[in-house]
């Protein structure tokens, strides 16, 4: 009998009491611990045995629980490095599923077995995430790829939990009288349920690439669809040492080559939006490796988005604007970017926003900024604490809420590189981008 228990729990009651359970056991160290993280305190929020718990847990449930998880792992301000290196197993570490039910999906997907359709295929995988697992293989044209194939039962535990934390935000919106809640709902459900179509993740993969052609620095994949389907995608094989690798030892990493990982995450985000207003938003360090030439391959194509040619003009402009190229009205371009606001809190909300910039976008302007002094995701965060209300009067547009997903992990990577150095020069290096609208 084939081993069972790497299968997600499916059921929206059984994954709401699971983790229900987790958050009962945790509570009280979250809570202690989470308070001083949130003053500035080094403590973080977990303790290795807590750590440990997360981790189970999250990994056998899989799905959007463990992409939580996986946001978790990257915040250097509630966790300690050493309680961040466990958790940081769920980025690419879930208990895999076994090898004959891999064959069953790939059989099913493919119309023929592995070996079949491929002139070899790993048994062991080379990693294992939220909603699928990854194996090396080799074509018929004799092509090295990475084959994604999709857990059985998956999409059954990404609906639950939807479901679950659809509930959830309904009551929050009703609470806080938030009208736009269910935009942002579906805006996040809608991005989450694309990952679970392998075809699509080909086409965005494709459209990424092309959007990252005029970087050269950067490397995508490329497709094989004649090996992909719904749940199954196979791509070109880029090896590497992954972005999660290097932080679990980035103290052994010379301080040049964290500034200039730095600099190419810099232009993994923005170049691509720039040039054609396609975001990688899903940054998890797993999700970015360095070949043996130096450029960054980038992987995972389940998040990308496309945003607005209002939203993407608005940023577009502020960037120019960051590097004294034009000059702009941040207020203007925040309402042309689609955030709203009642008028009786206009000043108070572009007090919030000019204050917001300023913090957010001090790297852009600087010539030499430390990232590993660790101030900028705590002031971020003191600042909307001490304004909580004010993300419910000023209003972002719910295509911001991958924007803001990517600009956030973009800060964390950074910081866990801790680099120091001219980062104004890396976004300079985008200005010819910067100076091209988007194409009618």
């Amino acid at each position: 009998m084939p081993d069972e228990r790497y299968k997600p729990t499916t059921g929206r009651f059984a994954r709401f009491t699971k983790l229900a359970g987790l958050g009962a056991r945790l509570s009280t160290e979250v809570v202690g611990k989470g308070v001083k993280a949130l003053r500035g305190k080094s403590e973080g929020l977990l303790g290795a045995g807590a750590a440990e718990k997360l981790v189970a847990t999250l990994g056998d449930m899989k799905g959007l629980a463990m992409k939580l998880g996986q946001a978790m792992s990257m915040d250097p301000d509630l966790l300690t490095p050493e309680v961040r290196k466990v958790v940081s197993r769920l980025q690419n570490q879930a208990p895999p599923m076994p090898w004959s039910t891999v064959r069953e999906v790939v059989t099913a997907e493919l119309g023929a077995p592995p070996e079949e359709c491929f002139a070899s295929f790993e048994q062991t995988p080379l990693a294992s995430a939220s909603l699928g697992q990854v194996h090396g293989a080799v074509t018929r044209d004799g092509l090295e790829v990475a084959v994604k194939v999709q857990y059985p039962g998956i999409d059954e535990a990404l609906h639950s939990d939807l479901d679950n934390l659809g509930s959830m935000a309904k009551v929050v919106g009703r609470t806080m009288g938030l009208s736009e809640m269910k935009a942002y709902w579906n805006e996040l459900r809608g991005e989450l349920l694309k990952e679970l179509n392998y075809v699509e993740e080909g086409e965005r993969a494709e459209a990424f690439a092309r959007a990252a052609a005029p970087l050269p620095k950067l490397v995508v994949p490329r497709v094989v669809a004649s090996l992909t389907s719904e749940k199954v995608l196979t791509l070109e094989r880029l090896r590497g040492p992954t972005l999660k690798e290097l932080l679990n030892k980035v103290s052994e990493v010379p301080h040049d080559e964290r500034l200039r990982l730095s600099g190419l995450l810099i232009h993994a985000l923005w170049g691509p939006f720039l040039a054609s207003g396609v975001m990688h938003a899903d940054p998890h360090p797993g999700n970015f490796l360095v070949l043996s030439d130096g450029r960054l391959g980038v992987l995972d194509y389940g998040s990308i988005k496309r945003v607005s040619r209002r939203f993407h003009d608005a940023n577009r402009r502020l960037y120019l604007s960051l590097q004294g190229r034009e000059k702009v009205d941040v207020w203007d371009l925040t309402l042309q970017s689609g955030f709203t606001v009642e008028p009786e809190h206009l000043e108070e909300a572009r007090r919030f926003v000019d204050e917001t910039v300023r913090l957010a976008t001090r790297p852009v302007i600087s010539r030499d900024f430390d990232y590993g002094e660790g101030s900028l995701n705590r002031e971020l965060r003191n600042h909307f604490l001490k304004s909580p209300m004010m993300l419910t009067k000023l209003r972002p547009p719910p295509e911001a809420m991958m924007f803001f997903r990517a600009l956030g992990g973009l800060v964390q990577n950074s910081q866990a590189l801790g680099a120091r150095g001219d980062f104004q020069g890396f976004y300079e290096a985008l200005l010819p981008l910067a100076e091209k609208p988007l194409p009618p």
